[in-house]
């Protein structure tokens, strides 16, 4: 009997056993589930954009927008071609056959074919002395800062390059309270419908500036937590300390949704505010808080649905982009790497997206570069996961 009592206490234990272990098991998957999120994906483009002409080179790639036609506008730097190097035949006399810089704005179509070139000094306006950032207006027109010495102003152009207005004198310091002129401007960005435009001021000045894109008009103008904007030395970013209650220089970007919010890159705070269009702080958010020098908010961009449900985030200090849920601001997946391979980044500097849902990212310093990544649709990923570089399937991805 006791053999029996022993044998039948046995089976209820190792049947109790088996639910036990299934009901881990189910919760392990449920909690697996939890986890996964769904995003939009993409796949690097290796052959965007088709080699430029003329033995033209790139410097320093700091812009990128699109039109409505999807052509891709980018603008560089042409002093940062390295002239041992990369501008032989632009020397007296010439040292090779290669290589020229090339014009500061390039246009690209959407298969990577160069459509259009212009800019540079002009009649009528003073060029940056180190242009930074470029814009496409909802209304079709071309917006270019700069963040060099005495650039203190912003350029407005037709897309083919036709000058229209000049807004801001040049050659002014900082001036958090200036309604004239601005102090190194980063970029210029616009309401859904063109009526206003929000710069990123950015690189002298500690501020978001608001001015009407017809007259060039400053509007208004606010600081971190919608504060007044000082010029205040607040020292190198710490992240142990409380954060701070003004900008940091630079004010990289201020990206209106089509929902009325204005999403700012405190670029060496690691940060991202979120303000109403009327200067009112909503939220913020920090991005890799540790990142020290140049920070990790570089560029915002939305995605293309209807509801901009995802954020992209690209951070040129530790060479990745983030997408995030816009509204949370939580960080869904980032991909990317260091490198100079298409799909990894050197620096990457500006994020725009097309009607398609495709991104385009540019390189600055010595990343010199435009990239293309095709939008793939919508998939699954776990929650805060990294996918490295998104190579295309077939062409050595896994």
């Amino acid at each position: 009997m006791r053999r029996k009592w022993i044998g039948a206490a046995a089976l209820v234990a190792a049947v109790a056993t088996l639910g036990v272990g299934k009901a881990a098991l189910e919760a392990a998957a449920e909690r697996q589930e939890a986890r996964q999120v769904e995003v939009p994906t993409f796949e690097v483009d290796p052959t965007w954009p088709e080699p430029l002409p003329n033995h033209w080179v790139l410097g320093s790639v700091i812009g990128v927008g699109v039109d409505s036609r999807d052509h891709v506008y980018i603008i560089h730097r042409r002093a940062s071609v390295d002239p041992r190097t990369e501008g032989g035949a632009g020397q007296e006399p010439p040292i090779g056959e290669c290589c020229l810089p090339a014009p500061p704005v390039l246009v690209f179509d959407q298969a990577g074919n160069l459509v259009d070139h212009w800019g540079g000094p002009g009649e009528g306006y003073t060029w940056p002395s180190s242009n930074h950032g470029l814009q496409i207006s909802p209304r079709g027109n071309v917006w270019i800062g700069g963040n060099g010495g005495g650039d203190s102003h912003a350029l407005k152009f037709t897309r083919d390059g036709e000058f229209l207005m000049q807004v801001g004198e040049p050659g002014q310091g900082v001036d958090n309270d200036s309604r004239e002129h601005f102090a190194r401007p980063a970029k210029i960005s616009f309401t859904p419908g063109g009526e206003e435009a929000f710069v990123a001021d950015g690189y002298g000045n500690r501020r978001v500036a608001v001015i009407d894109p017809s007259s060039g008009e400053f509007l208004r103008y606010w600081g971190a937590y919608g504060n007044e904007p000082k010029d205040v030395d607040l020292g190198p970013y710490d992240p142990d300390t409380p954060p701070p209650n003004q900008f940091r220089t630079p004010v990289h970007c201020a990206e209106p949704s089509d929902d009325g919010l204005i999403y700012v890159c405190d670029r060496v705070n690691d940060r991202i505010q979120v303000f109403r269009s009327d200067g009112t702080f909503v939220q913020e958010k920090f991005i890799a808080p540790e990142t020290l020098g140049d920070g990790s908010v570089w560029d915002i961009a939305f995605s293309h649905d209807p509801e901009q449900e995802y954020l992209y985030l690209a951070d040129g200090k530790n060479m990745r982009i983030y997408v995030l849920d816009r509204e949370s601001l939580e960080v869904l997946t980032t991909f990317g790497d260091g490198g100079r391979q298409p799909g990894q980044f050197y620096a990457v500097h500006s994020i725009e997206t097309d009607s398609e849902g495709n991104l385009y990212t540019t390189e600055t310093y010595e990343g010199k570069r435009v990239q293309k990544f095709v939008f793939q649709g919508m998939g699954t990923v776990e929650k805060g996961s990294d996918q490295g570089v998104v190579w295309p399937e077939g062409e050595g991805g896994s």
